[in-house]
């Protein structure tokens, strides 16, 4: 049998509002009480009705989150952040996949599953700003990443230059001055890709190392096999750098397996760093330095503004809120201590 709120205002001795109110986490409960309600409904194994809670406010309880590649570790690892940041305020996540796609991206940005869901958090790649003004949904949208919209919608991102930038100081200062650049895209100028690029040189020229094209690898998309493809190209035209700052992880690790296999060790020969800190980094034969961007900072933020615009909050969209991020060093810069 389903226990009820009456069910606990019995047995802690107090009125349905009370529990009520701390079912509902209302700021106005004496601690005491609070802990007298708690106990009532941990000893009769209350659980809230939320399906009812949502729907009494006119809501769903179910906020989406897009993002290019669900098979790539690092947006899994960022869904599971959202997921918990959800949870947090009895919120489900529908998770969907736009394959970086510009027609997905228009689709779910203009609503397309908007009676199922309260909002929606969409990391895109493709998406212009012209998409977003054309957009007639009303469902409250926060975006991921490092595409730039003036437009109405609170953006979260890390500072992507700074993040290069610091990634290439810890080359410099390990003793590497040939260091290339892994993961150079020809389109989208407002891509991580181009940022990154941007903090790789800009480090590189405050302390005055030259930063020759030979250096920059392009890639064609951003998994393992394009970063072992770019290795290999770079090292077949005769240019033999001394470090790597690779796009992400992924593209790291398949540079990585290109030096082993060209008989040249990391780090001693040819010193790593990537960029996410997926789980994946830390169990190689040789450990990955990476950049780590707070993902529950990310999905936090991301979740907060979302629930600010269904709570009918004054403040306008379109902020731009910035996520931390560290260096986490490991053995493919240090090696083994």
């Amino acid at each position: 049998m389903r226990v009820s709120l009456k069910d606990v205002a019995e047995r802690a001795g107090v009125s349905i509002k009370t529990v009520s109110n701390v079912v509902n986490k209302y700021q106005h409960v004496t601690p005491a009480m609070r802990a007298r309600v708690q106990q009532a409904i941990d000893e009769l194994g209350y659980r809230p009705n939320l399906t009812a809670r949502h729907l009494r406010k006119g809501r769903t309880g179910i906020i989406a989150l897009a993002v290019p590649e669900l098979g790539n570790p690092y947006f899994a690892e960022l869904a599971g952040a959202v997921i918990d940041a959800a949870a947090e305020h009895d919120f489900t996540v529908l998770l969907d996949h736009t394959g970086g796609d510009r027609e997905q991206e228009v689709l779910v940005s203009q609503g397309f599953r908007a009676r199922v869901i309260d909002g929606l958090i969409l990391s895109p790649l493709e998406l212009e700003s012209e998409d977003l003004r054309a957009r007639e949904d009303d469902v409250p949208l926060v975006l991921l990443g490092e595409r730039e919209y003036d437009l109405p919608y609170d953006h979260i991102a890390i500072d992507n230059v700074a993040a290069a930038r610091v990634a290439v100081r810890h080359l410099i200062g390990r003793g590497r001055g040939a260091i290339a650049y892994l993961g150079a895209r020809t389109d989208s100028a407002n891509r991580p890709a181009h940022l990154r690029l941007q903090g790789w040189r800009a480090e590189l020229a405050e302390a005055g190392i030259p930063a020759p094209e030979s250096l920059v690898g392009a890639v064609g998309g951003w998994n393992r096999d394009d970063g072992a493809k770019a290795m290999a190209r770079m090292l077949d035209s005769g240019v033999r750098p001394d470090a790597v700052f690779a796009y992400n992880d992924l593209v790291a690790i398949g540079a990585m397996r290109v030096l082993h296999e060209r008989g040249l060790r990391v780090p001693w020969d040819v010193a790593v760093v990537g960029f996410d800190d997926i789980a994946e980094g830390q169990f190689g034969a040789v450990t990955l330095t990476t950049i780590a961007p707070d993902k529950q900072a990310i999905a936090r933020l991301a979740v907060a503004s979302l629930l600010r615009s269904l709570e009918g909050a004054e403040r306008p969209g379109g902020h731009e809120l910035t996520a931390e991020f560290r260096l986490v060093e490991r053995e493919s810069t240090l090696g083994r201590r």
